[in-house]
């Protein structure tokens, strides 16, 4: 039987994970982060007040069926008109997403089910939360002096300088979707990460009752680690401090499995590090190459999906 699998996330390092993850089976639900507030879904949320629809569009097209159909449609919904008009930046996705919550008030994961129906997706999309959420950040100044300041925002906490130290969602304890909870507590395995460490992968354990739900959930729980510690928003940051992060903002909260590219821990003392870290967080170290060659900082699709499988295996 095929496993359920649940995967948490936003943005790129969530499509990532989802199109490895459709390797090992087809009933995978996609949560996601909905804290954007940058490009066209920033304008979008803001114009509309809804949920800002690009990681949940993204998470889609990842999920397409593997057909001549589902790729049209996904190219279709990933298309950005260009120019200068009032549509330049805006996805097409998004703006479907928006018509059919526009449509379906109060519908937020119906409108979501329908694109996905579209597509024939071999599995399901759902927000982490049904309110809009805003991306509170604590930072160091860069400077080295000290001082500490609030910046607000997703795609500002990603672009300033400087060292996140906390983060928190606003409103504080938003509610969790109720088919999220359902979905991981009738989880197999459930995968967090990979993705912009503060602003998608973090933001999932600062719901409280998804959070309980993770650390409640029976399945087999796998983190996975970034190719690459050079973005901005994570700047500074070692992959022993990634892992420590978690444990600090969710504490009880252990994993089976944490999978890490041999290249984010190189030295010895990085190795030792990152290893301590995982023991922490009551988990396995499973390093395995899983970037893509020749492009920095993304994950190769049949190389994680082999890690996955691997793992997944050991927990059947």
């Amino acid at each position: 039987m095929r496993p359920r699998i649940v995967a948490l996330g936003g943005g790129h390092g969530l499509s990532a994970s989802l199109q490895a993850l459709r390797h090992a089976s087809d009933d995978i639900t996609a949560v996601v982060t909905v804290a954007d507030d940058g490009g066209s879904s920033g304008r979008l949320r803001e114009q509309f007040d809804i949920l800002p629809p690009g990681d949940l569009r993204m998470a889609l097209a990842a999920l397409c069926e593997d057909t001549t159909w589902g790729h049209q449609w996904s190219s279709v919904l990933q298309h950005r008109f260009g120019g200068e008009g009032e549509l330049a930046g805006h996805a097409l996705g998004n703006l479907l997403i928006t018509a059919l919550w526009d449509l379906l008030p109060q519908q937020q994961v119906r409108g979501l089910d329908l694109v996905g129906r579209l597509l024939n997706t071999r599995g399901r999309v759902l927000p982490m939360s049904l309110v809009p959420l805003d991306i509170e950040a604590t930072m160091c100044d860069p400077g080295g002096d000290g001082d500490r300041v609030t910046v607000r925002g997703q795609s500002t906490v990603a672009s300033h300088p400087g060292r996140v130290e906390s983060i928190r969602l606003l409103p504080e304890a938003p509610p969790a979707t109720p088919e999220a909870l359902e979905s991981i507590k009738l989880a197999d395995v459930v995968v967090l990460g990979p993705g912009s460490w503060f602003t998608s992968v973090m933001p999932h354990l600062l719901v409280p009752q998804l959070a309980q739900a993770i650390r409640d959930t029976p399945a087999q729980r796998v983190l996975t680690l970034n190719v690459s510690l050079n973005d901005d928003e994570a700047a500074g940051y070692t992959a022993a401090e990634h892992v420590d992060v978690i444990a600090t903002h969710c504490p009880d909260l252990t994993f089976d499995h944490v999978i890490a590219d041999p290249k984010v821990a190189r030295t010895g003392a990085e190795r030792d590090a990152l290893v301590t870290a995982v023991d922490r967080l009551g988990a396995e170290l499973v390093l395995s190459d899983v970037s893509k060659t020749g492009a920095a900082g993304l994950h190769d699709t049949l190389r994680l999906a082999a890690a996955y499988r691997d793992v997944i295996m050991v927990g059947q």
